[in-house]
């Protein structure tokens, strides 16, 4: 039996943030897919759409605090991947009280490795580094 893991739910879920913010479909069967490509059993599908349900709801005030926290980039200028990371991760930071920030900056941190540029992980880091010390 496959252990319940939690990043393999997070990067389902980050692709679910990917596809709402920049144009594809994120609606429940697009994400019923998407859980199903990546293999996760249910408690991770659960967690999966957690995340994504939270972002939904918070979807303005959680680009509020992205734009707050990126003072230095105009919002265009943030790479579509890395947004997208960064909004899965202030959603768990903001809304799921049984992730760790740590946890969520470091997940994120990996995301950004894998799906965006090579200056994107440090950039997600001192990001969410600044909004948790905050």
């Amino acid at each position: 039996m496959r252990k319940f893991m939690r990043n393999d739910a997070r990067e389902a879920a980050f692709k679910a943030i990917f596809a709402d913010l920049f144009g594809g479909d994120g609606e429940k069967n697009f994400r019923a897919a998407l859980y199903k490509q990546a293999g996760l059993n249910e408690e991770e599908c659960a967690f999966a759409e957690r995340i994504f349900q939270n972002f939904r709801t918070h979807k303005e005030e959680l680009s509020a605090q992205l734009s707050s926290a990126v003072t230095r980039y105009a919002d265009y200028r943030i790479y579509p991947a890395d947004r997208a990371v960064l909004l899965l991760a202030l959603t768990e930071i903001s809304y799921l009280d049984d992730v760790p920030p740590v946890v969520s900056v470091s997940e994120a941190t990996a995301l950004a490795r894998k799906y965006s540029t090579e200056r994107s992980a440090d950039f997600v880091n001192g990001v969410l580094g600044g909004v948790i010390n905050k």
